[in-house]
């Protein structure tokens, strides 16, 4: 698969779609979204609403569950609940400060494995559930959590600056969770392990070793990429040849190749870095295990390209094509 197909297959994935979708909520909601930053610190398109707050921000972030996920995976969508929230707290320069969770379920019954999930993720992450809403009638279950966070200095996806450097830290010890494109490193992992890696990302910030950052989700590592480039009013040119990847994943894998491109893993992050200070957050990641490559470079302008096995295509053109809104980024 040259970068051409590859760019062809992101484009049409279901990641991409889930995130090109945030912009017609933001065109319907915009005659009440803040315009630009506002006096508390508010912008919109960031893992989460960040607000002024004494000398540092209050975050909030909240995360949404398809349906099938919720009936087939009731435990593992608990647990995700109050890992994916960390993660956008994480990235925000931000340490957690309690969850709350709202789930629909038809019966008690139906509710529990979703609730064991939430209940022992809490305990290993060490994040309390401080409340929330339920609701055992409801002819199919549904789940939402939100988490509330604070940052001493925040890193926000609007920063990233042309000469920057893009990091993928991703944790790759760990396993499919198959059939869900989801690379599961923090189920199986020590408690301390998983507390002490999402403190990696605010000691960076308050060290002020990075410019900006965005935890990997859904859209993949690539459309993740798409979404901080666009807030910040950038473009890049993206090579793959330094992603972090699962042992085993050869050049000549396609398959392998879409799939990890697409995959939401437990603990992933992109982060602008100015080129002098790589090497630094290179080296907290490797202390802790953790693989970070430098998978592109930040330009002015709004192409980002993407090159793979020597050769190299537009992927997006952020202005002739906004990826999560009109209102962000270029403008």
């Amino acid at each position: 698969m040259n970068a051409n197909a590859l760019c062809e297959a992101l484009r049409a994935s279901r990641g991409f779609a889930h995130k090109r979708d945030i912009a017609d909520v933001m065109r319907r909601l915009s005659p009440v979204l803040p315009g630009g930053a506002t006096p508390q610190g508010v912008r919109v398109g960031d893992d989460c609403a960040a607000i002024a707050d004494g000398d540092g921000h209050l975050l909030f972030a909240i995360e949404g569950f398809v349906e099938d996920f919720v009936q087939r995976e009731p435990w593992f969508a608990g647990w995700c609940g109050v890992m994916v929230n960390l993660s956008d707290i994480a990235a925000m320069g931000g340490r957690p400060v309690a969850v709350v969770d709202a789930l629909w379920s038809d019966g008690a019954a139906q509710g529990a494995p979703v609730l064991d999930g939430l209940a022992e993720a809490s305990r290993r992450y060490g994040v309390p559930i401080v409340g929330g809403h339920s609701n055992h009638r409801s002819p199919r279950p549904q789940l939402a959590v939100a988490v509330l966070g604070r940052a001493q200095r925040l890193l926000t996806s609007f920063d990233a600056r042309p000469g920057d450097v893009l990091l993928a830290a991703v944790d790759l010890r760990g396993r499919w969770h198959d059939p869900w494109p989801y690379w599961d490193a923090a189920t199986t992992a020590p408690a301390e392990r998983l507390r002490g890696d999402l403190a990696l990302l605010p000691a960076i910030a308050e060290a002020g070793l990075c410019d900006a950052a965005k935890d990997i989700s859904m859209a993949g590592v690539v459309g993740t990429a798409l979404m901080l480039l666009e807030c910040s009013g950038v473009g890049a040119r993206l090579d793959l040849s330094e992603l972090p990847r699962p042992d085993g994943l050869t050049p000549d894998d396609e398959a392998g190749w879409l799939r990890w491109l697409t995959a939401f893993p437990s603990f992933g992050f992109l982060l602008s870095v100015a080129p002098s200070r790589v090497a630094a957050v290179q080296q907290r990641f490797a202390a802790r295990g953790i693989a970070c490559g430098a998978i592109g470079d930040v330009r002015a302008g709004p192409e980002v390209s993407l090159r793979h096995r020597g050769t190299e295509a537009l992927l997006w053109h952020l202005v002739e094509q906004p990826f999560i809104t009109a209102g962000v980024g270029h403008g």
